[in-house]
């Protein structure tokens, strides 16, 4: 980084007098004689509270400043309240760069002496700026015809501008913590990396057109919610050619209005479309913020979401959503128990946390909570709540799950926004039941046998033989007879072995001997089972 730039930085941040966000007790002598001996830089703002300084600050350093106070202000589990809502308020909105430079780069990816050789009527004006990329309209020109387009591209030199900026803060995080003992809570490094891995996944625009592609076949019929189409031959790491859409932006609640939007049932679509991405698909779009999202003009007693920028997303490994779902369940029925137990059981809380203590520091958070009506009770804050009294446990930070509560807290946000009298508790609890019913039921057991039927079909040659070595090593080894230990295993082999064959009959047609497999089976594992008593 330059020392320009590095002067420029430090020049803002104590214009806005940002050195007051380090208790004075806390300050380091150093830290002092460097800020004194910059006399000429003072505080120009100090009649404003400090959270809206931090934001004007930011504003004013760019894009990747700006971009850091909108990841900072959904870590409500780090920061003062007052600081986040201030920070929510930070505008995206960067002045647009050239048109014939969108152009020009446009032309550069795709190989092409001219733009009109794929596109007509490309727009130089474009219909949205943004700090990362801006968005300009065309009509593709294809086989079967044509289709309006956005063509979506980065902005030129941005790379080496963030990895600038990203670079700074990576080193500005670790003297925080070498010189500020309490700012060890607060993870500056930690957040910082967790910040810079999020900006350059966005930096890739091919990696957000396979995130589309993906959200758009998981919810291919859906009625809730719609993802548009990804032209994948005419993209590049740096311009995403999309389909272009013309819903209503969902903040527009007068437009949804006027057409006699169902509001009440887009709220509870919102919250829909949330859990299917979580606990369905295992994988969710994690930006989902009002700029992101719209609504179908079309069907307004039937209405459907519009899902865009699809840079960010998240993932849940299956343990994961087992005992999130559980969690959420065991939070409805007030069984603090149960949450502190699972907690210990995912390795979230290090096993020698004491469930006693853990269970009574959250009943102590949640439940003054629980005495409001439901439709009273934020979700996405009892979220917020659980974390932060699990870190005074020692639970480690889960990347997966900051996105999944960032992700909640906008879900829940925007559907109340839509329809106040949202009961999101109501609207999720079944569908988390039934989603835990389909995990741990019998139906359950079955469809993962029949699953993993191809791996058994493989290894059933081979069991024969390993049954035979077995015993003629338990034979070379002593010459007694099985002992009664050893006959429930053989047993279990035997029953497993049945249970195979009656499955690869079944799927061959042969019900007959499927039926006499599965008899035999059964009888083996209950014989097994009477050695073991």
């Amino acid at each position: 980084m330059s020392a320009s730039r590095l002067y420029h930085i430090t020049k803002t941040l104590l214009q806005y007098g940002l050195d007051d966000l380090i208790p004075k007790d806390k300050f380091p002598w150093l830290a002092k004689v460097a800020r004194n001996s910059l006399f000429w830089l003072q505080n120009q703002h100090k009649d404003k509270p400090l959270g809206y300084r931090l934001r004007l600050a930011l504003q004013s350093l760019g894009p990747v400043w700006i971009k850091f106070g909108q990841m900072l202000s959904t870590r409500r589990d780090l920061l003062p309240d007052d600081i986040a809502r201030e920070l929510a308020l930070l505008q995206d909105k960067v002045e647009p760069f050239e048109g014939n430079k969108a152009q020009e780069l446009i032309e550069q990816a795709l190989e092409i002496n001219s733009i009109d050789e794929l596109f007509a009527n490309f727009e130089q004006t474009p219909l949205a700026s943004a700090s990362i990329a801006q968005v300009h309209t065309a009509t593709l020109e294809l086989e079967s015809g044509t289709q309006d387009v956005v063509i979506k591209v980065i902005r030129p030199d941005i790379e080496k501008q963030i990895h600038a900026d990203l670079s700074l803060m990576g080193q500005v995080a670790k003297v925080i913590v070498k010189f500020i003992g309490e700012s060890r809570r607060l993870r500056p490094v930690e957040v910082v990396k967790e910040y810079k891995k999020t900006l350059l996944d966005e930096l890739d625009l091919q990696r957000e057109g396979a995130n589309a592609l993906q959200l758009r076949r998981n919810f291919l019929e859906s009625d809730a919610l719609y993802i548009p189409e990804v032209f994948s031959d005419y993209s590049r790491k740096n311009i995403l050619v999309m389909e272009r859409i013309y819903g209503i932006p969902v903040s527009d609640i007068d437009a949804l209005e006027a057409q006699d939007t169902n509001l009440k049932l887009l709220a509870e679509r919102g919250v829909e479309v949330f859990f299917t991405q979580v606990f369905r698909d295992s994988f969710f779009h994690a930006d989902m913020h009002p700029g992101n999202i719209f609504v179908s003009r079309e069907h307004p007693d039937n209405p459907k979401y519009i899902g865009i920028d699809c840079g960010i997303v998240g993932t849940l490994n299956k343990e994961d959503k087992r005992y999130l779902a559980e969690n959420f369940i065991a939070f409805f029925n007030r069984d603090y128990r149960q949450v502190a137990q699972l907690h210990v059981d995912s390795g979230w809380v290090p096993a020698d946390t004491c469930v006693e203590e853990f269970e009574f520091a959250i009943r102590t958070v949640c439940e003054p909570i629980f005495n409001k009506p439901l439709a009273e009770i934020s979700f996405g804050h009892v979220l917020v709540n659980l974390f932060n009294t699990a870190r005074r446990f020692n639970m480690e930070v889960q990347p997966q799950l900051v996105l999944l509560q960032k992700t909640l807290l906008y879900v829940e946000g925007l559907g109340r926004q839509l329809y106040p009298q949202l009961d999101l508790w109501q609207t999720a609890k079944p569908f988390l039941e039934n989603w835990v019913k389909q995990q741990v039921g019998p139906v359950s057991v079955l469809k993962q046998m029949y699953a993993n039927l191809p791996f058994w079909a493989e290894k059933m040659p081979e069991l024969p033989d390993l049954i035979y070595q077995n015993l003629k090593q338990q034979k070379q080894h002593t010459v007694q007879p099985v002992t009664s230990s050893q006959k429930p295993i053989l047993l279990g082999m035997l029953a497993s072995s049945l249970l195979i064959v009656s499955g690869l009959s079944f799927l061959a047609e042969q019900t007959t001997l499927s039926a006499i497999s599965f008899s035999a089976s059964i009888t083996a594992f209950l014989a097994a089972w009477r050695k073991t008593g």
